[in-house]
């Protein structure tokens, strides 16, 4: 395959010597983008691995070239966000996804309006993981995310250890030394939360919805980590979630 030769759309696979896509895939390949035998489609598998193929038809590829595996890249960035009502959450994990960042943490938190039974909770962190390989395809990642298991606050401090920053006013800038970031709900902390002794990071002087908070911290470090911005210099204003 040509290296100018721009691929319609990448889809998962789990053996990319031997691609099978599924069912949702192939029906998005024929009637939603209409694909033509012989159009150029990327092949990834998830892990940082991919290749090029060509659309068969019959819900067939047939790869092109060689593998390529790309590094995992460092420090892993890993956003928690408190979930909040309707689509909000997925729309924040969509847009996390296609920043790059690397693991999403669901959270409950003390003021967090959303309140799941243990079944609920199942069925929306499987409809999360749906929305961050459909926005890894969409963005070209071949490493998915991974989207973690609903956590509350203490496990989510727990996890994120001395890698761990807190979202709110009155914080430093962002930084890759603190590439595992929380982010409250729409009623900010509680003030047992706020006293957990991780550090406060800061995202500018206006008041974001939680959701904003949380894609905007996933932007920042990756684009951090990725030599697009470099550190601040000087202490920003106060970032205040609702």
């Amino acid at each position: 395959m040509a290296s100018e030769e721009r691929e319609v759309a990448q889809v998962f696979v789990r053996d990319l010597e031997a691609p099978q896509l599924d069912d949702e895939d192939v029906a998005h390949l024929e009637r939603v983008l209409r694909l033509r035998p012989g159009e150029a489609v990327r092949l990834a598998d998830g892990a940082g691995a991919w290749r090029g193929a060509r659309w068969a038809g019959a819900g067939r590829v047939e790869v092109v070239g060689s593998v390529t595996h790309e590094p995992e890249l460092a420090p892993a960035v890993t956003i928690a966000l408190a979930v909040v009502k309707g689509d909000r959450t997925e729309w924040a994990i969509q847009k996390l996804t296609e920043a790059g960042v690397d693991r999403i943490v669901p959270m409950l938190t003390d003021r967090s309006v959303v309140r799941w039974s243990p079944e609920r909770a199942q069925r929306a962190v499987e409809r999360f993981r749906a929305v961050a390989r459909s926005a890894a395809a969409q963005s070209r990642r071949a490493r998915l995310p991974a989207i973690d298991t609903l956590r509350s606050f203490p496990q989510a401090v727990a996890a994120a250890g001395a890698a761990g920053a807190r979202a709110d006013s009155g914080g430093g800038p962002p930084s890759l030394e603190r590439p595992w970031v929380l982010v409250g709900p729409e009623g900010g902390w509680s003030a047992t939360e706020a006293a957990c002794g991780l550090p406060v990071m800061g995202l500018g002087p206006t008041t974001l919805r939680a959701e904003t908070a949380a894609v905007a911290s996933g932007i920042l470090l990756c684009a951090l980590r990725n030599g697009l911005v470099h550190p601040a210099l000087h202490q920003p204003p106060n970032l205040n979630t609702t």
